[in-house]
């Protein structure tokens, strides 16, 4: 038992969750037609079950997941992998009436029952079940209230609600004008934009794949990798003091592991180049400017001219260089995560006379 514990503690390491959830997700896009099965639903709860049953065993894992507050999230795991699963099942199942010539289900079942009373009294069973749901919940766990709160007791680790954990994730990586404000607008404003930018007719009011593979895809990526794996990263691998933990890991408040954190600028011009640093800022500086500029300025232009030639004359200029701006801020994160883990790269560009990191 302790050979396997250690085993799955191993996982924790965060190049190879993140590798393992980025490739779990691609083999569920990519072989859709076996993930849509049955036999994967079922199989990935009862996986899920077996997994969290076991880890009752361990009294580090009960002390983690048995919190009040991180309750929630294993209910959320559940939910996530299901809905994911049930989603990609029933756009396989459309996938195939549409190439039979035959319209979505949707569509075949459009009017068959009235607002009342079958929408309203399914609606009303399932208020009953949240209601009781609830109250055996607030039975059963005690409600997550810490003592007041005290600048000489600060918990550690001191972590945001689960909601905000990914942002607080986000901090880790990029400078907090970057993380706290520039990156969620910039998640904000692309959610608004998407009924602009997207004007495909198709999938709309249906499941479906085949027809969205690209939108969908992408849609996967950043709300299952970057967001909610970094909320179970957050929740059940960051303990004290912002170190990764193994879920049967005891949480020491004494463990330290020493992270250099290095700039672009210091890995270039010392370690590269065997020079001290340039006084002035901006000859410092100006490979990782020149480097943020080619991501943001000249990539997408030679995007649109060799790999994404036919979005852009799908999409028109204006709304391909705001979808693949948008789409290369998303793309940020795991390439700086990455660079962290691997390089311990902190920050491309890093100016201090001015508080700009990015």
């Amino acid at each position: 038992m302790d050979a396997l514990k250690s085993f799955i503690d191993l996982f924790a390491d965060p190049r190879l969750f993140f590798a393992l959830t980025v490739s779990a997700l691609a083999l569920a896009v990519w072989k859709r037609e076996a993930f849509a099965s049955n036999s994967w639903g079922w199989g990935l709860m009862v996986f899920l079950t077996i997994f969290f049953g076991f880890g009752l065993t361990d009294e580090n894992f009960v002390l983690i997941i048995a919190k009040p507050d991180n309750v929630p999230i294993v209910a959320l795991i559940f939910l996530l992998l299901f809905f994911t699963w049930y989603s990609m099942r029933e756009g396989v199942l459309n996938d195939r009436r549409i190439a039979a010539g035959k319209p979505p289900v949707e569509k075949d079942e459009e009017d068959r029952v009235w607002t009342w009373p079958d929408l309203v009294y399914t609606e009303l069973i399932a208020m009953v079940v949240c209601m009781v749901v609830l109250i055996v919940w607030s039975i059963v766990l005690e409600a997550p209230i810490e003592q007041p709160a005290n600048n000489a007791n600060t918990p550690n680790p001191s972590k945001a609600p689960w909601y905000f954990l990914g942002l607080q994730e986000m901090l880790v990586y990029f400078d907090p004008w970057l993380a706290g404000v520039v990156l969620p607008g910039l998640i904000v404003v692309g959610l608004m934009a998407i009924p602009y930018i997207d004007k495909n007719p198709k999938g709309n009011g249906y499941y479906t794949f085949n027809e969205r593979k690209a939108e969908i895809t992408i849609f996967l990526f950043g709300f299952v990798v970057l967001w909610s794996s970094l909320i179970v990263l957050g929740t059940f691998l960051r303990g004290p003091n912002w170190n990764f933990f193994g879920p049967f890991e005891y949480w020491d408040i004494h463990k330290l592991e020493a992270l250099t954190n290095v700039q672009l600028s210091e890995y270039i011009w010392v370690r590269g180049l065997g020079m001290a640093l340039p006084d002035h800022w901006f000859i410092r500086e100006i490979f990782g400017i020149g480097l943020t500029l080619l991501y943001v300025a000249v990539l997408p232009v030679a995007l649109a001219k060799k790999g994404l030639a036919k979005y852009y004359e799908k999409l028109g200029p204006a709304r391909y260089y705001v979808t693949v701006l948008l789409f290369l801020m998303m793309l940020s994160l795991p390439v700086k995560m990455l660079m962290r883990w691997v390089f311990n790269l902190k920050y491309i560009v890093s100016i201090p006379e001015f508080f700009l990191n990015i």
